[in-house]
C-alpha cells in the first residue's frame, strides 16, 4: 500500500497520478500529489516505479501500516534504501542496470 510521498524530492511531474489504475492520488494546491484514497491502493507499485526522483514508497503490505511504523519514517526509508527501492531494483533511472539483465530466475531445460 502507498505510504509515503517525500515532498522534498517530488518535482510535480504527475506521473504517479497518471499511472495509478485506481486513482489514489490528488494534486495538492502546491502541485505536489497527495494520497487521497489510500484504501483504493492495489499495491501494484506502478507509482513508485514511474517516479523519476524516487519520492514514493509503496509498502509490500496490502493494509495500511500504523502511523509510527518504520514504513512511514522517511529518514528510515532513505537510510535503508527503501525509498524508491522498487524502481532501483527494476533498474529504471539514469545509470542503473536493468533488473531483467541481472535477475536470477528458474533455469529452463532445453
Amino acid at each position: 500500500m502507498i505510504e509515503v510521498i517525500e515532498r522534498s524530492r517530488c518535482i510535480s511531474c504527475d506521473l504517479c497520478i497518471e499511472v495509478c489504475p485506481t486513482r489514489v492520488f490528488d494534486r495538492d494546491d502546491d502541485g505536489i500529489p497527495v494520497i487521497a484514497r489510500p484504501d483504493s491502493c492495489q499495491t501494484c507499485f506502478q507509482c513508485e516505479a514511474y517516479c523519476p526522483t524516487d519520492a514514493l514508497f509503496v509498502s509490500p503490505l496490502v493494509a495500511a501500516v500504523p502511523s509510527d511504523s518504520r514504513f512511514r519514517d522517511i529518514e528510515e526509508l532513505t537510510t535503508t534504501g527503501l525509498l524508491g527501492g522498487y524502481r532501483r531494483e527494476l533498474g529504471w533511472g539514469h545509470g542503473r542496470t536493468l533488473g531483467a539483465r541481472t535477475a536470477i530466475g528458474p533455469e529452463f531445460g532445453g
